[in-house]
Parts: C-alpha cells; structure tokens; sequence
C-alpha cells in the first residue's frame, strides 16, 4: 500500500466519529498511534481540555511519553502547555536547548529520552480544545509537508469530536423535549381524571396534585401517573368530592 492511501484511510478512520459505539478514548489514542505511524515521531500523547478548561491526559503511546506528559500537567509548563494556551503550532524543539523556555519541563524529557518535541493545536477556528504532542529520540525536525499533515490530522479529529459532542448534546436534549412533552400531556390527563373523580374544578385538580408531589417530594409527573393508574385516589391526595 503505498503512502497516498494509507493516507486516505487514516483520515477517513478520524473522520468516523458518529458509530453508535464510539468511544472518545479509543479514538484519541488512535490519533496518536497514527500520528507516530505517518510522521516521522517516535512517540505522542494528547491533552484534552475539560470542564474547568485544564488539561487532561488522554492518550499517549509511550509509558514514558505517558509519564512525561503527566509531569508536564503537574509542573505547569511544556509545549503542549503551551500551544494550547497560544493555540498555535511549536516545532522542531531541540529539547536538550530548550532550557530557558522549559527550565523544569525541558531536563526531565531528556532523561526520559527524547531529543525533540513538537506540538499542535487541537482546535476549529477560535475554539482550543487541547493540544498533541509529538515526541523524537533524536532532535529530528519536522518537514513543512509533515508538520501540515499532522495538523490536518489534528483539526480532521478536532472537528469529529466537537461534531460528536454537539449531536450528543442535541439528542440529550431531544430526549429532554420528548420527555417534558410527554410528561405534560399525562399531567393534563390526570388533571382532568382528578376533577372528575373528585368533583372539583380542573384548576383545583392541578394545585392539589403539585401540593401534594411537594408535600410528598414527587415529581409531578409520578404523582399524575399515580392518578391515572388509580394508585392515587381523591382522597389520598385530598380533594374529597363537594
């Protein structure tokens, strides 16, 4: 198989991020597993922003790229620290010259064994949501060619991701609509089966049924189900017939 098409078939593969199955764990280590696969990188990890907009270590395929990257996150200072907070590419870094930009960060790479570093945003337009890290034994630099491919990989899962994110926030909310729907629909049903049952106005059926899922901490869908299904009575709830 020649390089253009294992190409192709990894960006198609980041691409598919709408299976029912997906995991978002699986994906991003795939990311970096194909990142050292096409690049010329000896290992990478991927940081993830979360809900306080930190850093999170997901995935790196390396113990000691794992380890070092984990570091980073503890002493605050790095080139994925820093790329996502610039939102911009770092390239071709000499790690063992890299002293005074990372004075902490910098030495302990080394002695992990890595000669060079790399790091590029994860983000569409505006939006930073982490950042990949690549990693080199020797000091090796990127190409132009190579440093575009990986940040077209980059943004291509970039842009799986936050689609993931925002179809699984829209059929959390659909369930959501879907469900108040319904449950409004069996409260005014139940309205109407107390007020018959007990004689009293449809309004007057409504406040004893929200008073009494109150006074009982029910919601007040379980409370007009309760009425529907006749496990709930006029009397247990209060509203005797006049």
């Amino acid at each position: 198989m020649d390089d253009a098409t294992r190409m192709a078939q990894v960006f198609v593969e980041l691409a598919d991020t709408l299976t029912e199955n997906f995991d978002v764990v699986d994906f991003l280590q795939t990311l970096t597993d194909r990142c050292v696969e096409l690049l010329d990188a000896d290992a990478s990890g991927l940081m993830l922003t979360d809900q306080r907009g930190g850093l999170t270590l997901m995935a790196a395929t390396l113990e000691r790229a794992r380890v070092l990257e984990l570091f980073e996150l503890q002493v605050q200072e790095g080139p994925c620290l820093e790329c996502f907070t610039t939102g911009e590419a770092i390239t071709n870094v000499d790690l063992a010259e890299a002293q005074r930009r990372w004075p902490t960060f910098s030495p302990a790479a080394v002695r992990a064994g890595f000669g060079g570093t790399h790091a590029l945003p994860m983000r569409l337009r505006g939006q930073v949501i982490g950042a990949l890290n690549l990693f080199t034994d020797e000091p090796v630099e990127l190409s132009a060619t190579d440093i575009g491919v990986g940040q077209a990989m980059a943004d291509v899962a970039t842009i799986g991701l936050l689609h993931q994110r925002n179809t699984h926030e829209q059929t959390i909310l659909s369930e959501q609509l879907q469900s108040a729907l319904h449950s409004r629909v069996l409260v005014e049903q139940a309205k109407g089966v107390l007020a018959a049952r007990a004689d009293i106005s449809v309004n007057a059926a409504f406040v004893r049924m929200r008073t009494h899922a109150r006074t009982h901490q029910l919601s007040l869908t379980e409370v007009a189900t309760a009425v529907v299904e006749g496990t709930l009575t006029p009397s247990d709830i209060g509203a005797r017939a006049q």
